[in-house]
C-alpha cells in the first residue's frame, strides 16, 4: 500500500476518535481542542495524500475510491457531531449532505460516460468556507465564553460561517447542474 493511501485509511481511522471527543464530553474545553486537533491532522491528510499521489505518480483506483469517501466521512461525521452539540440546525447540515450525495451521484454518471468532472472554484470555495466554519465550530468559543465579547464575536462569525456555507452549498451546487447538464440530459 502506497504512502497516499496509508494517509486515506489513517483518515479515516481518525473519524471514530474524533466523533468520541466530540461528544462524549461536549462541554469539557480541552475535549473540544483534542477533537480540533485531531479534525486539523485528518484534515492536513487529505491535502497531502492527493499532493504526493500526483506529484509521485501513485494515483490508484484504491486511493481514487476511498480519498473522497474519506472525505466525506470526515466532514459528515463532523457536521453531525455539531447538530447533536447544538451549534447548527439539522435542516443546513441535510442541505450539504444532500449536496455532497448528488454531486457524487452525478459524477458516477458522468464517469460511465467517460467524462471526468473536476471541482469548480465554486466547489473548493465551498469547501474552503465549509471546513473553516466545523474548525470555528468545533472549537465552541462561543459557548465556553459566553457573556464575554470574544464569545459575542465569535457566535457572529458562527453565524456568517454557516450561512455562508450554506449558500456557497447550494451555488455550487447549481453551478455543477448547469455547466455539466449535457451529461445528465443525455443519461436520463
Amino acid at each position: 500500500m502506497n504512502v497516499p493511501n496509508k494517509l486515506t485509511l489513517f483518515r479515516v481511522i481518525l473519524i471514530p476518535f474524533f466523533v468520541f471527543f466530540m461528544l462524549y464530553e461536549p462541554e469539557d474545553f480541552t475535549f473540544r481542542i483534542i477533537a480540533e486537533v485531531i479534525f486539523c491532522v485528518a484534515s492536513l491528510t487529505d491535502l497531502l495524500d492527493g499532493k504526493i499521489a500526483r506529484k509521485e505518480n501513485l494515483v490508484t483506483n484504491f486511493g481514487k475510491f476511498m480519498d473522497p469517501l474519506a472525505d466525506k466521512l470526515l466532514v459528515c461525521s463532523a457536521l453531525i457531531c455539531l447538530v447533536e452539540s447544538d451549534q447548527i440546525a439539522a435542516w443546513i447540515v441535510i442541505v450539504i449532505i444532500a449536496r455532497e450525495f448528488i454531486i457524487s451521484g452525478f459524477r458516477l454518471i458522468a464517469s460511465d460516460s467517460g467524462v471526468v468532472i473536476a471541482a469548480s472554484m465554486w466547489g473548493k470555495v465551498k469547501t474552503t468556507f465549509q471546513m473553516t466554519m466545523i474548525i470555528v465550530l468545533i472549537l465552541n468559543v462561543s459557548y465556553f465564553f459566553a457573556g464575554t465579547t470574544l464569545g459575542t464575536i465569535v457566535s457572529y462569525v458562527e453565524l456568517v460561517l454557516i450561512y455562508a456555507s450554506l449558500v456557497l452549498t447550494v451555488v455550487s451546487l447549481i453551478d455543477y447542474l448547469v455547466k455539466n447538464k449535457n451529461i445528465l440530459t443525455e443519461n436520463i
